[in-house]
């Protein structure tokens, strides 16, 4: 009986599982070119991690190379636990050549895929693996039960250092070299050159259910992905459960994940199926614009005498057909089409009154060329991004000690301003004085404050659709639309009764996104944009949530191991 209980408690209440990262240095080869990079536990991508609803995670990560790290957990809430978030002089300073840090968190209340990545410079580039939270012991997925479930985790691959690349856009101020593969489980397939042993292959049988989690991992870029003659259905983003529905194509953006189910022909099919993805791109700057190709293989059945496996060589390979480039329409379809589940297991609690209302502009704009030097941005300045205009200073100590400790003097202002302090038509013809300020701000939240925000895209230096991720938090997406918001029209056509939750939003571009979230988790959580070139360029700020009256609302003391700038 003893057994019995405690296995009951178990399930309850969750374990402690320890994993230990050791940052070194590891020669990897694709695309017939060999180079060193930097992995966790020499492995690219990088381990998975497993947990379930309610583990304790105590990861270790000692640092053995020449540069500082620190690693995300992207989507995780970190609940009280802010000192474990990982954004480098936002939550902790970097750990050090030689240091350690023991990331210590609890994953309370979620359940889905998500994934952990570095947050420093451009190292997310090969510092990046799945965060696979299972429900609790005996829970069951609101769908049917797959036969297997697989990680499928899209990235980008350089030939260069990702880490020269940025240095040097930064320093010329013009708009960075572009990556020269995808991958798919880090390996680019067979339509790169030189890459046919570097194929992702999903081998299926017939007639089950595959459970298919996709994390898009990629630096700058938004990824539409299809299967040939498959259909999926769609049943959670962002390890949120959702309506499922049905669709041949997959729209995915930077720090986004999809979780979808493949049922797989009832009959051996004779053919094998390839699976890609490309970029969604509506910006005026240059991406790479290649495809990654995986295979989808169906196991040979063992009665069947007629097919060796030299035949499934001569099968037919059938191709996907992909949107255009630029297809904003699918985009904004397949965007309207997530609902969460909003079941009586899995409401969706969207916050009915706002307590405070934001309207932050997002895009690009520009910064002086320093005297004495030429510059590659727009008309001989550089590139900048911001919001509301202010692009965001890096501080050289973390926001969150200052924050913890009272000592925001001279690291951080508090005036971030709530609406820009120059309208114009955001999405029109662009004003002539495209010059950013630029500050270390941030917005201060009482405790339990409700919050809608309005994010507008800006037609400045071009249009383009920007993947937001908002640390810290979920929240609801009650509205979208084109053009510029209308505060008197808009707000009657919001979805306050089944909208998607999430952490990563696309503000469409030429357009705007209406977010709400409850500021129930005390800290202080960064807001940028997942396209890391934007984010470089400044496109981000930060929101400091003050404590709650009750022991449960406030943020813990740092951990002594927490790193020192």
């Amino acid at each position: 009986m003893d057994m019995l209980i405690r296995a009951m408690l178990l399930a309850l209440r969750g374990i402690t599982r320890h994993y230990h990262f050791d940052i070194r240095h590891q020669n990897v080869t694709r695309l017939c070119h060999t180079k060193s990079m930097v992995t966790v536990n020499g492995q690219f991508p990088g381990p998975r991690i497993v947990a379930r609803e309610g583990d304790r995670l105590l990861i270790k990560v000692t640092n053995h190379v020449q540069k500082n790290i620190t690693i995300h957990w992207h989507g995780i809430r970190q609940l009280q636990s802010g000192w474990a978030d990982g954004p480098a002089y936002v939550t902790q300073c970097p750990i050090q050549t030689g240091q350690s840090y023991v990331y210590n968190y609890t994953i309370n209340g979620q359940r889905g895929t998500l994934f952990w990545h570095a947050h420093i410079s451009w190292l997310r580039s090969t510092l990046y693996g799945p965060l696979i939270v299972l429900p609790k012991l005996n829970a069951q997925y609101p769908f049917a039960k797959p036969h297997k479930e697989v990680p499928i985790i899209f990235g980008e691959w350089w030939n260069a250092d990702p880490e020269a690349v940025i240095t040097q856009a930064l320093q010329t101020g013009g708009g960075p070299n572009v990556s020269d593969a995808y991958t798919i489980n880090g390996l680019p397939g067979p339509l790169y050159n030189c890459s046919h042993k570097d194929t992702f292959r999903l081998k299926v049988k017939p007639g089950k259910i595959y459970l298919l989690r996709f994390i898009n991992a990629a630096l700058n870029d938004e990824l539409f992905f299809s299967i040939a003659n498959h259909t999926l259905t769609v049943v959670e983003a962002d390890a949120i459960y959702v309506k499922p529905f049905a669709t041949n194509t997959i729209l995915i953006a930077p720090g986004q994940t999809t979780n979808v189910l493949l049922k797989t022909k009832s009959h051996y099919p004779n053919a094998t199926f390839l699976m890609t993805a490309r970029p969604y791109a509506t910006g005026l700057g240059t991406f790479d614009n290649s495809t990654v190709a995986g295979i989808l293989e169906y196991k040979i059945p063992a009665n069947n005498t007629h097919h060796s496996t030299a035949s499934l060589k001569k099968l037919p390979l059938l191709k996907p057909i992909l949107p255009a480039l630029n297809d904003t329409s699918f985009a904004t379809n397949f965007t309207n089409k997530l609902r969460s589940l909003a079941s009586a297991q899995f409401p969706a609690n969207v916050p009915q009154k706002v307590d405070k209302h934001f309207f932050f502009t997002v895009g690009l704009g520009t910064s002086p060329c320093p005297q004495n030097q030429t510059c590659q941005g727009p008309n001989g300045t550089m590139f900048s991004a911001s919001v509301n205009n202010v692009s965001y200073t890096q501080p050289t100590t973390a926001l969150l000690q200052a924050h913890f400790f009272g000592q925001s003097n001279g690291v951080y202002t508090t005036d971030f301003p709530s609406k820009p302090l120059v309208p114009f038509n955001y999405t029109g013809t662009p004003p002539n004085n495209t010059m950013v300020s630029n500050g270390t701000k941030v917005v201060v939240l009482p405790f339990n404050t409700s919050v809608e925000l309005v994010m507008q895209d800006t037609s400045i230096l071009g249009a383009e659709s920007h993947p937001l991720h908002l640390h810290g938090f979920n929240f609801f997406v009650v509205g979208q639309g084109f053009g510029n918001y209308d505060p008197n029209k808009d707000p009657a056509n919001f979805n306050l009764v089944d909208p998607i939750e999430r952490n990563t939003i696309g503000v469409p571009s030429g357009g705007w996104v209406a977010i709400r979230f409850l500021a129930d988790n005390p800290g202080v959580w960064f807001m940028h944009c997942h396209l890391e070139v934007h984010t470089s360029w400044g496109l981000k700020m930060a929101w400091a949530v003050l404590d709650g009256k009750l022991p449960n609302q406030k943020l813990l003391p740092p951990p002594a191991d927490l790193p020192k700038c």
